[in-house]
């Protein structure tokens, strides 16, 4: 019996933000003025460029980092946490600017406020002929908006002219140029992201379809509603998230858009690649933080095949 070919490891590059997330737990955020006593500090890698990057590497691909990090024990940890997890940083720049930090006060409600400092993410305008290169020879590129739009722009550019198929996560939300729309193929917004590119609130297969008059193929994902999918010139697919009790979503959105590049880049369905990811995003949610909530690719296909076998057997996912 001739064996089943092993499916190539895929490329993915990701050029995006690292930040040192600084987290102060209170029962009440203090304000204007105010001093009050917290209960814990935790210092956590973070930034959606390097979150997304740990997922698609703990999900089984290859993958290189571009960005930025300070000289500074911030940008060391950061870069050892990337390494940690199996993601090439040779192209995570060391510069002078230091490290982006985010200053998070979170309180009992589970309320948040935050102050990002982008610091050396701040310093990422455009490429080196080193970048361009792993951007040409990856499988996918993965972008978000935490650098300037300026570099954005630019990698996008760059993997449309190598034919690489560009993956947009458009948070923050904010105006996003037509060119940088033009070099995108896959655009992956969450509901609320959607709703502020569109003016639809509410309506996501609506948002969607406007979505597509500037990009190709959309997904939104849809929090504890699963996520939709939509294509120019294809029926929409929308796929359950598994019914699970939430720890923590920090992250979930990252661990989806970096598991689901891995997905289709190995060829997956869409349907069977948003499970996939969709499976990754529920791992993550039952486990406090971002990056060290991510989960590795054999418990993937594991949650993937017992929420498969749920709906098989008709017991809600």
């Amino acid at each position: 019996m001739t064996p089943t070919p092993a499916t190539p490891t895929p490329h993915i590059a990701v050029l995006g933000s690292a930040n040192m997330d600084l987290v102060a737990y209170v029962a009440e955020a203090p304000r204007r003025g105010e001093t009050v006593t917290g209960r814990e500090f935790r210092t956590v890698p973070g930034g959606k460029g390097a979150n997304q990057a740990i997922a698609a590497a703990r999900a089984g691909a290859t993958v290189s980092m571009i960005g930025a990090v300070g000289a500074d024990t911030f940008g060391a940890q950061l870069r050892s946490s990337l390494e940690h997890s199996g993601v090439d940083t040779d192209l995570l720049r060391r510069v002078d600017t230091p490290t982006g930090t985010a200053h998070i006060v979170v309180d009992d409600e589970g309320g948040n406020a935050i102050v990002v400092v982008p610091g050396a993410n701040g310093t990422v305008k455009g490429l080196t002929p080193g970048d361009e290169a792993v951007i040409a020879s990856a499988d996918a590129l993965l972008l978000q908006l935490e650098i300037p739009l300026k570099g954005v722009l630019t990698a996008a550019r760059a993997a449309r002219r190598h034919g690489v198929r560009t993956v947009l996560t458009p948070a923050p939300a904010q105006p996003l140029p037509e060119e940088l729309l033009a070099a995108t193929d896959l655009l992956l917004p969450n509901e609320h992201e959607a709703a502020a590119l569109t003016g639809i609130t509410d309506d996501p297969p609506a948002a969607a379809r406007t979505l597509l008059a500037q990009v190709p193929e959309v997904v939104i994902t849809l929090g504890s509603q699963g996520s939709l999918y939509a294509a120019r010139g294809a029926e929409p697919v929308t796929v359950p998230a598994s019914r699970v009790t939430a720890v923590d979503t920090t992250g979930a959105g990252d661990t989806f858009a970096g598991t689901l590049a891995v997905a289709l880049a190995e060829g997956k369905s869409v349907p069977e690649a948003l499970h996939w990811a969709s499976s990754a995003a529920a791992l993550s949610v039952q486990r406090p933080g971002a990056s060290a909530s991510m989960p590795c690719r054999k418990e993937i296909d594991a949650q993937a095949a017992e929420a498969t076998a749920r709906t098989t057997d008709g017991t809600p996912s």
